[in-house]
């Protein structure tokens, strides 16, 4: 497989508000991220090669200087190794990998949450790190990624299940509201898959609350403003979700959307400047 990079359209920015020094890093960090998440979606690889695979990603990435195969994940390793940066904020993507190419059903909303600790999490904690931010600014992070990874699972809901045969919902919440994984395939939403991301989109709202405190936490004034603007798209695309059947046409930030995030990423930053020069966090 080649390092070609299949690009998906995003609907939360990642590195767009860093400094230019850093982008070199983040796209190297991403291509990585993005081949390895190929392997693993892959329908033209068995689940052992798609295995295999992954695990000959880790050691190249471990041991860069060990072989010339995967260049691209041993450049990686090379510039973690330079950077100092721990390893898992690439090997903990890794793991997630393993888990979809395993295909491991998910069972309770507690599974679920800890995939997103490995598939999500580390990248706000890779973006907080290079930037030499503080590591109290982690578990905020952790929890406004998780929650940016859920609402992603929500928006390709179809896509997972109709190309890769995959379900991120968890069987028991499925179980709870007589949902079956039929359902989710279908071009209308019933009343019971409704009601069933109704309780998912409540339990969005109250991880939220976790991941607000985050700018308030970042010294670094872009990527205060990056965060600000992830989570004023957060708000707008749960309020969409409330309204929105998904299974028809699932929401996606509009330009109105977009102007809102800037300018209120734009004012949090400020006002969090503010705070942090009287040193009230």
């Amino acid at each position: 497989m080649s390092d070609e990079i299949t690009y998906h359209n995003e609907n939360f920015p990642v590195g767009m508000m860093i400094s230019s020094k850093l982008k070199p890093l983040v796209e190297i960090y991403y291509h990585a991220a993005r081949f390895a998440d190929n392997i693993a979606d892959s329908n033209l690889l068995a689940r052992d090669q798609k295995l295999s695979k992954l695990d000959d990603i880790t050691k190249a990435f471990l041991a860069p200087e060990s072989g010339n195969n995967l260049p691209l994940i041993r450049n990686l390793g090379k510039v973690f190794v330079k950077e100092n940066l721990d390893a898992s904020l690439y090997t903990d993507l890794l793991k997630a990998f393993e888990k979809d190419a395993s295909e491991e059903k998910i069972q309770v909303w507690e599974e679920l949450i800890n995939y997103c600790r490995y598939s999500a999490a580390p990248v706000g904690r890779f973006m907080l790190a290079i930037s030499n931010e503080n590591v109290s600014t982690y578990l905020p992070a952790e929890n406004l990624c998780v929650l940016l990874q859920i609402i992603d699972h929500l928006s390709d809901i179809k896509e997972d299940l109709s190309i890769l045969g995959r379900v991120y919902i968890p069987s028991e919440i499925m179980k709870e509201y007589n949902v079956r994984k039929s359902d989710l395939g279908l071009s209308y939403t019933k009343p019971e898959v409704k009601a069933m991301l109704n309780d998912i989109i409540k339990r969005l709202e109250k991880m939220q609350d976790d991941a607000k405190i985050l700018p308030r936490l970042i010294k670094g004034f872009g990527l205060r403003v990056e965060v600000g603007i992830i989570i004023s798209l957060t708000n707008s695309m749960i309020k969409k979700y409330k309204k929105a059947d998904i299974l028809q046409k699932s929401p996606k930030p509009s330009f109105t959307d977009w102007i809102k995030a800037i300018f209120s990423g734009f004012f949090r930053a400020i006002f969090c400047k503010k705070v942090h020069q009287g040193r009230v966090l």
